[in-house]
């Protein structure tokens, strides 16, 4: 059997924090070696433990602004084997580019309702601990939606059939899901997200980061939130 995934989890509300680490125990495929209630706490727990992956709330004290957000950065940063899922209840496109600001190696961004489907949670959790990265697909959708209509969106860029394509990528389809969603074959969804990559200027990466980027790429000019 594989060894257990090493979890550190950063949460400021004791109940949220406890649950899941309850949840994720009970897999059988991690082990939360510590918890932080605020983002000093997590960066003393991560320099002490060296985890595979940290979970953290994207808001915490004392402002609750974006403290988990400059700890994933630097943690990414000081330990890059250690991968950082950000968990925030909000769908906010400006958290997510600010999250991604530096590259998406390493780096997954969940809304908090996932940390109830267990198979999404620990999908995410593997993806970072592998060096790739995740985005929640309702978040990707509202980004979409967003700024397709934008003037200065490189989404102008892409045809309707890539823009399908685009859509169905952002709700976490593989190319398998996207030709079966648009009654197209697989080698044509193939040729179309090829050609996604290439009009959105996203560079060789795992397939994984590389779907996050193409998403990610267009809102490059929209200013993050604060």
């Amino acid at each position: 059997m594989a060894d257990r995934l090493r979890v550190v989890l950063a949460d400021d509300h004791y109940l949220v924090r406890e649950g899941t680490r309850s949840l994720l125990e009970d897999t059988g495929q991690v082990d939360v070696v510590a918890t932080a209630a605020d983002a000093d706490q997590l960066r003393t727990a991560v320099a002490q433990h060296h985890p595979d992956v940290v979970i953290t709330d994207i808001r915490m004290p004392p402002t609750h602004s974006t403290e988990g957000i400059q700890a994933a950065h630097e943690i990414r940063r000081k330990f890059p084997d250690t991968g950082v899922v950000a968990l925030s209840q909000y769908v906010d496109g400006g958290y997510a580019l600010e999250l991604f600001k530096n590259g998406t190696d390493g780096l997954g961004y969940l809304l908090k309702e996932r940390i109830g489907d267990l198979d999404e949670l620990l999908a995410a959790i593997q993806a970072v601990a592998d060096g790739g990265s995740t985005i929640d697909p309702r978040i990707v959708e509202a980004l979409v939606q967003s700024r397709a209509d934008a003037a200065n969106s490189p989404l102008r860029h892409l045809t309707a059939r890539e823009l399908d394509v685009l859509r169905e990528m952002a709700q976490g389809k593989n190319n398998a899901g996207v030709a079966a969603a648009l009654h197209l074959s697989e080698s044509a969804v193939e040729k179309h997200v090829s050609s996604i990559f290439l009009k959105l200027g996203v560079v060789e990466d795992s397939q994984i980061s590389r779907r996050v980027a193409a998403v990610l790429t267009y809102l490059e000019d929209e200013p993050s939130a604060s």
